[in-house]
């Protein structure tokens, strides 16, 4: 991570610096709840890939910055609507912005940062570009449609699982790279290669949160542990540990993912069955094969220190514990 901001930290206080600039609008409460989200910590990976993409295609022109911005924008928006429909209480440690003001307030401000990110695009001038980013947010739409779909289902495939995870969270982290790509006139071979470097990373990072909701503190994750357990969520540790478990422990497992409300003691069960079958390890072997395909996807390009820090960025996804 530090090789990636060594290179692009100061573009980086710049996007800080533009979301509060893209954030101006009449209605106060939508600025107090966007810099309250944007401003609570989050790790800028999707702004950080677009601006090494765009860096490591030789762009060297002013829109980077505020595409970067966009990006960010729509993830915060993503983040307002998932923490209503999960009914999350904490986001990056802090009080959930549906917490502070409601589930109504957080819908409408995702709204917003939603619209204001198209006016933005609009503005950088590229169709393509446009075409990219559109076409990712309308496919997070429906990852969030089908993790409800899937949501209770304890017969959930891991294919079908990974099919979600690309579609609710890796599509934009894949988007980010091939804007980046598209700045910098790359060729569709290297726009390609860097499309399916983000998504490779963005599967992989989703894969590491799977993980971290069974073993990470609150003060490191950021948001409650065993949430996903609790909101019905097969993720790929449980789904690993429901095919080696007994029927006994299924059954189990299967009468805390249909509760309402879970206890302690159940999800301390349940994080220990998924322990004792290797669901934690087999989901980190997971993501760490993401990781290797981010490697061979970036052969295309040469050994240059953006390069190594797209890299390093994606040994980061699977070291990270919060």
């Amino acid at each position: 991570m530090q090789a990636a901001l060594n290179i692009i930290g100061e573009d980086l206080v710049k996007v800080e610096q533009q979301f509060r600039k893209d954030l101006e609008s009449d209605v106060p409460l939508i600025r107090k709840v966007g810099e309250y989200v944007l401003s609570s910590g989050g790790k800028r990976v999707r702004p950080a890939l677009l601006l090494l993409a765009a860096r490591l295609c030789g762009y060297q022109g002013d829109k980077a910055v505020p595409l970067a911005s966009v990006v960010e924008f729509i993830h915060t928006a993503t983040l307002l609507h998932d923490d209503v429909v999960d009914s999350a209480t904490l986001r990056r440690g802090l009080a959930s912005a549906n917490t502070l003001w409601g589930n109504e307030a957080s819908v409408l401000v995702g709204d917003f940062l939603f619209s204001k990110s198209f006016s933005l695009m609009v503005g950088v001038g590229s169709l393509d570009i446009l075409r990219v980013l559109s076409s990712a947010t309308t496919v997070i739409a429906e990852g969030e449609v089908m993790q409800l779909l899937c949501t209770g289902e304890i017969d959930l495939s891991e294919d079908r699982y990974i099919g979600v995870v690309r579609s609710k969270t890796a599509i934009l982290m894949s988007a980010a790279c091939e804007a980046g790509a598209i700045l910098g006139n790359a060729s569709s071979v290297r726009q390609k290669a860097l499309a399916d470097f983000g998504m490779s990373l963005g599967i992989a990072f989703q894969l590491m949160d799977d993980t971290l909701d069974y073993i990470a503190t609150e003060e490191d994750f950021g948001k409650s542990i065993g949430h996903d357990l609790e909101e019905g969520k097969i993720t790929l540790p449980l789904i690993h540990t429901l095919r080696h478990c007994s029927a006994t422990e299924r059954s189990a497992i299967e009468a805390v993912v249909e509760k309402d409300e879970m206890t302690l003691d159940e999800f301390r069960h349940v994080s220990g069955l998924v322990k004792q079958y290797g669901g934690i390890a087999y989901t980190v072997d997971a993501a760490r094969g993401y990781i290797n395909e981010c490697r061979s996807q970036l052969d295309v390009f040469e050994a240059t220190p953006v390069a190594s820090a797209m890299l390093g960025l994606a040994d980061y996804v699977v070291t990270r514990n919060h």
